[in-house]
């Protein structure tokens, strides 16, 4: 069992990450300067880096930054998000089994001490860790969630990409991770960069390919202004003409692996020569050989040639002869990308002497010399086979830690676009009443709807009511004045709450009337049409997520009468947002205490914890506001919003992808996990020395 010293140990490594990140984290955050033994500099707010940047010798504090690094590499986003809600997650934990105890209200001591005497130990709670989340996060996001979420396609059907909200997820995205001055561009540049490589019918393939090949998908350039970043047609190699052959009209291009200039031997073989004239003939055919290869390729208009090796001296002569351009050492990506851009795969050779047609060539709208700053590029103007159209970033900085730190932006927004495109997995469990007859927590009913309920056979469906998320600033050109759109609901009020009427609605002893009711189908099938509910954000169109979410089947056959563990499978579409400024952290922290009051076992108190650390994101967001935009009026509008089915209101622009949300606060549970089955800590601070052949048994 591990020692709640580990506990305390990992609390405070979390805490000197926190202190770093902290300091950068949304809109308002601020750039860090960290400098090395060896004199580089690393300017940044991307808490990526600034993590990958730091000589860490404590093995939790590798541990967590390894977990970081590998949620990166699979969704681009969140690194700061992750440090400060691990750290929050530990000093609960640590609150709760420490001395911090006392500061507990006595009310509910004692009923926090009977369910934890059965759950304090850590290895219980890691697994009690890895369980919420398919006993009670996804049900969440599936049945509470879901009727929350906008979506960044204006029709569902096609996943068609509304370019407004495009451009506020981008923004919002690049916000975090590049200097003021430079983050709208950045964005705007991203997102034409984006429209002109997606055709109509593009998907996440676009995406998998531009995020597996980036780095051939943009250049660096130094000693310019930022400004000067742009966008070319076509495809831009790192590599300068062996021999360069300016060319117009039609250009065929052929690849290959392999040199062209035959060679007598193989590499398990010996080709023996006796006397000079045997090495003159020999000489002498390597040369007509070669010469009629490049014939033959001049003859079928090949003028290009592309290899992934360094070619003999007399090919790149006869290349010059017959006017067929050279580009050699080629990398494996730059072959992949080619490739998979126009469906030509390396061409084999013909091995005899007679002269024959070359297969597998394809052809180049252009081939051209490109010169930045000085620096020779081969560009290429390919014709796709697939629905990504070939363009190319060139990314200009004065040095070249401005440009590394772009690049990384632009990776990461590829990867968040990636996984947005890409349903979200959810699976559950559904459990009725137990053997006592106690209904389970999980099936919320609304007493003050159940006379609108009723059953069809044995199918009941849960319908969920049309509240949105919606961002404030002239949401309607009709509404100039308002704040909020209307959609089937209220107009949430603007004046500010008392603190009275704060406390009635955040008190412990208020019941909580859930925004769910039971509605039957009078066909007795569940409804999964979409139904997208459009609502104009500063002229930009932004569609809800209606479909299936709002006609749940649930399978149990009465929810009063189960008694068994029915498992569901859900998905939360591509494509799902949610206005920034912590709309996500907020919705789930109310759902989840909901579920916390209702449920009476061990998994109240790490619901508890889980919930009350979601807050920590966006009360270090709202830190500096002031006015309405503070944290606590932010809070209270949006617990009186859900309480009254009214529509939430954020006070920031800009969207966010409800996957990466997911995903993050997955990583985090698991790094969590892990760091509670910590057993001992052993720190190696020397690298292992290597043992020679000779060292005796003691020695080793």
């Amino acid at each position: 069992m591990a020692a709640p010293a580990s506990v305390r140990t990992a609390l405070r490594v979390a805490e000197a990450l926190e202190s770093i990140v902290s300091r950068c984290l949304g809109p308002d955050g601020r750039q860090v300067l960290c400098t090395k033994p060896t004199g580089e500099v690393l300017l940044s707010r991307d808490g990526g880096r600034l993590l990958a940047a730091l000589h860490l010798e404590h093995p939790i504090a590798r541990m967590i930054v390894a977990c970081v690094s590998s949620h990166l590499k699979r969704t681009g986003d969140g690194a700061k998000t992750f440090i400060i809600f691990l750290c929050h997650l530990l000093r609960g934990l640590h609150a709760i089994t420490g001395k911090e105890r006392d500061s507990l209200s006595i009310g509910n001591m004692q009923t926090l001490e009977r369910h934890w005497k059965n759950c304090c130990q850590w290895k219980f709670i890691s697994q009690t860790l890895l369980t919420f989340q398919t006993q009670i996060l996804d049900y969440t996001m599936d049945h509470c969630l879901s009727k929350h979420f906008l979506s960044i396609f204006s029709s569902s059907k096609d996943r068609t990409l509304c370019v407004g909200s495009l451009e506020l997820l981008l923004e919002s995205y690049f916000c975090g991770r590049v200097g003021r001055n430079n983050h709208k561009f950045i964005s705007q540049l991203m997102c034409d960069y984006l429209l002109k490589c997606m055709t109509y019918k593009s998907g996440v393939e676009v995406f998998e390919l531009m995020d597996d090949c980036f780095i051939e998908l943009n250049v660096g350039v130094t000693g310019l202004p930022v400004s000067d970043s742009r966008i070319v047609d076509g495809l831009v190699l790192h590599r300068d003409f062996s021999v360069y052959c300016p060319a117009d009209g039609d250009i065929r291009m052929v690849i290959v692996k392999e040199i062209i200039q035959p060679l007598f031997s193989t590499s398990r073989s010996e080709f023996m020569l006796n006397s000079e004239a045997q090495f003159q003939t020999s000489q002498f055919w390597i040369m007509e050989r070669t010469k009629a290869i490049m014939t033959q390729l001049h003859h079928q208009n090949v003028k290009l040639l592309l290899s992934s090796v360094k070619q003999p001296d007399l090919v790149i002569y006869y290349a010059r002869l017959n006017g067929i351009s050279v580009v050699e050492c080629l990398s494996e990506e730059e072959i992949s990308l080619i490739t998979r851009i126009i469906g030509l795969t390396p061409c084999e050779l013909p091995e005899t002497s007679s002269p024959c047609e070359v297969s597998n060539t394809a052809l180049v709208k252009f081939c051209k010399l490109l010169i930045l700053r000085s620096k020779r590029y081969v560009h290429l103007g390919l014709i796709s086979t697939c629905t990504f159209v070939p363009h190319s970033i060139v990314l200009s900085g004065p040095v070249q830690g401005l440009v590394e730190q772009h690049e990384s932006a632009l990776h990461g927004a590829l990867k968040m676009l990636r996984q947005l495109y890409i349903e979200l997995d959810l699976n559950y469990v559904i459990q009725g009443s137990d053997q006592n007859g106690t209904s389970n927590p999980l099936t919320y009913k609304n007493s003050q709807k159940s006379n609108q309920s009723s059953e069809i056979g044995n199918d009941s469906i849960l319908r969920s009511n049309e509240d949105v998320v919606v961002t404030s600033k002239n949401v309607c050109a009709n509404l100039v004045t308002s704040d909020v759109v209307e959609l089937g609901a209220k107009v949430a009020p603007t004046n500010t709450f008392q603190a009275n009427e704060a406390q009635r609605y955040l008190s412990p002893e208020n019941k909580i009337i859930d925004d769910c009711e039971l509605l039957a189908n009078s066909t007795g099938k569940s409804t999964t049409e979409n139904t997208g509910i459009e609502i104009s954000y500063e002229n930009l169109q932004v569609t809800e997520i209606a479909g299936k979410r709002n006609m749940l089947p649930l399978r149990c056959k009465s929810l009063d009468m189960c008694t068994s563990k029915t498992y569901h499978s859900s998905s939360v579409p591509a494509g799902c947002v949610l206005p920034v400024g912590g709309s996500f952290e907020i919705l789930l922290h109310y759902y989840l205490l909901k579920y916390a009051k209702c449920q009476q076992s061990e998994e109240t108190i790490v619901t508890t914890l889980i919930a009350n650390a979601l807050l920590s994101i966006p009360q270090i967001l709202y830190k500096s506001k002031k006015g309405k935009n503070t944290f606590p009026q932010i809070y209270l509008r949006s617990i009186h919003a859900l309480h009254s089915h009214q529509p939430m209101v954020s006070s920031q622009d800009g969207l966010e992808s409800v996957t990466g949300k997911y995903q993050l606060l997955t990583s985090v549970l698991q790094c969590l996990a892990k760091i509670l089955t910590v057993d001992l800590i052993i720190s190696v601070r020397r690298q292992p020395q290597r043992n020679c052949d000779q060292d005796s048994e003691d020695e080793l």
